[in-house]
């Protein structure tokens, strides 16, 4: 059985695809499948990927499913998975020359069962390494701790046990076609550390029509989805400042999801009351500023 499983959701991305397929061929180590999730494209994404499979050069499993948001195509493929560890490699990237042999080889010499996985570098195409560098000295750390207390920042490379990323489904609401990603490491996050792996194994190109850009428009397009979320990681931690963060936006996202009693739903409810004003403010805010998107 191969060790590492690269995941590629993807909907409608023929025109880039094609980078994701060379960089894996370019790998030393073929210690790993590459499962394509296929979120109901309508372009030639199956005859593309039905050539590569022809070509033999790697292992492909290729899932097509109807239409339903990032977030339902990593469900379907977290069910598809059966090798130890996975990585997400986005359509528009790639992964860096050598990554499969330094994430498996990093993975086998220092995995333990209080482990769910690995933070590893990105790095943009001229190599710069994107967001802050890791932080010097430690070996391991939490999830919210990397990108909290220890001053992490950027877009990081997580790499993860399949068993653990199977836990805790994304929820999905009928019509919203984005739930946070993060939701799956902060649940583990009580459970389990993540290793800290000094190496580039990924190359992000940033496109504008990703899902990294028109976050403002998808708090109010995915409300019940980003409502559920500030909910549900408000259990995470007693720390008042992140409690009333997430109730603050909690507030803000059941304004947009119709929720008339938000209070009532909130599993912190000291929290929400607290936050039902600066909460309504936040959201007659957002409304106001213009951005981009």
């Amino acid at each position: 059985m191969k060790t590492l499983t690269v995941i590629t959701t993807t909907y409608n991305r023929d025109y880039c695809l094609g980078q994701v397929y060379d960089s894996l061929v370019r790998q030393e180590n073929n210690d790993f499948i590459w499962l394509i999730m296929d979120d109901g494209s309508s372009d030639n994404t199956k005859s593309l990927v039905d050539s590569w499979i022809a070509e033999n050069k790697i292992e492909i499993e290729y899932y097509y499913k109807e239409n339903g948001g990032m977030h339902t195509a990593r469900n379907a493929a977290y069910e598809k998975l059966h090798t130890e560890i996975n990585v997400i490699i986005d359509s528009d990237d790639w992964m860096a020359d050598g990554a499969v042999e330094k994430i498996i080889t990093f993975w086998n010499e220092n995995k333990r069962d209080d482990i769910a996985g690995m933070i590893c570098q990105n790095a943009d195409p001229n190599g710069n390494i994107i967001g802050s560098p890791m932080p010097k000295g430690i070996k391991e750390c939490k999830f919210r701790e990397f990108f909290g207390k220890l001053g992490g920042k950027g877009d990081k490379k997580l790499v993860y046990r399949s068993d653990l990323i199977k836990l805790n489904p994304f929820p999905e609401f009928e019509g919203e076609k984005f739930y946070p990603a993060s939701y799956k490491y902060i649940l583990l996050d009580q459970e389990y550390k993540m290793l800290i792996c000094d190496e580039v194994v990924c190359i992000v190109d940033y496109n504008p029509d990703s899902m990294t850009f028109g976050k403002f428009k998808q708090y109010q397009t995915c409300a019940n989805g980003f409502a559920h979320f500030r909910n549900e990681t408000s259990k995470v931690s007693n720390e008042p400042k992140y409690i009333l963060n997430q109730m603050l936006h909690y507030i803000a996202e059941c304004k947009y999801a119709g929720i008339k009693h938000p209070i009532k739903n909130a599993h912190r409810k000291f929290y929400a009351a607290l936050m039902l004003i600066p909460g309504n403010l936040f959201y007659i805010y957002l409304n106001k500023t213009k951005r981009k998107y």
